[in-house]
């Protein structure tokens, strides 16, 4: 990336932190809103390409974790049985596991350069417990309904009742699901990017901070360093919680309000 500055034009890569010329840090000022890094990287780019980077990861596993639970806490509360007691120890079993801890095994043992593809998979392995059980937990109430008892005595497969009845009723509670996911993804991202198991090579919200505190950002006094990728968190984590809560207010009718 080509940036132009008070010391002239100098090419800039917003992705991996590396030494790139010998030009120091500077303060946000006109030239750079929020300054740049020890490596001359223009911070305002960093967080500009680095933020759908890091969303992309709450997106893809968020949709994995919640297509996976979705399946198994359908099958799991509408078959019940030997398959549901399996399904629900497994879940509780995995939860009682810091996934934190899983996580950075996980990506510490992976060779070679972590993508954000990669560490959106990752991710994604242990995304699915939550919504296994909250799946669960709505199918096993609908499936006492007037409508799927008719609809079961009706001939309807099995297939088809959860497709066709109950699936359009989860839908609500999906979409909350999902932000909910996702928000959990973006912050075990974070988390394992700031430890430095990131994809190296990726600008994103993470690995800013990571190498604001390899580099002791904090210590020689650099907050525009090391304050805006926070920054960028803090909202972006507000906003999900925001919409997870609109939508889980709209999902659950104990919680609409009284016109």
């Amino acid at each position: 990336m080509l940036l132009i500055g008070p010391l002239g034009a100098h090419v800039v890569d917003v992705g991996r932190a590396q030494p790139l010329s010998d030009i120091p840090s500077q303060a946000p000022g006109v030239a750079y809103p929020l300054g740049t890094d020890d490596q001359g990287r223009d911070l305002l780019a960093v967080m500009v390409a680095g933020l759908p980077l890091t969303l992309k990861v709450g997106f893809l596993a968020g949709a994995i974790g919640l297509s996976i639970g979705t399946v198994l806490g359908l099958v799991s509360g509408y078959v019940g049985g030997v398959l549901d007691a399996v399904i629900r120890m497994a879940v509780d079993t995995l939860l009682t596991v810091p996934a934190l801890l899983v996580l950075i095994i996980i990506a510490a043992s992976i060779k070679g350069v972590i993508s954000v593809t990669i560490m959106g998979l990752v991710i994604a392995s242990l995304a699915w417990m939550n919504p296994t059980r909250t799946i669960r937990a709505q199918v096993l109430t609908l499936r006492e309904r007037g409508y799927i008892q008719i609809a079961r005595l009706s001939g309807m497969s099995s297939l088809k009742v959860i497709v066709a009845e109950m699936l359009p009723n989860l839908l609500p509670y999906l979409a909350a699901g999902f932000v909910g996911a996702v928000s959990a993804a973006v912050l075990a991202s974070i988390g394992l990017e700031a430890l430095g198991l990131g994809p190296q090579n990726e600008p994103t919200v993470g690995m800013t901070i990571y190498w604001a505190l390899l580099f002791n950002a904090l210590l020689r006094g650099m907050w525009w360093w090391w304050m805006p990728p926070i920054l960028v968190v803090v909202v972006l984590f507000l906003g999900l919680l925001l919409l997870s809560a609109g939508l889980d207010e709209i999902a659950n009718p104990r919680r609409r309000r009284r016109a």
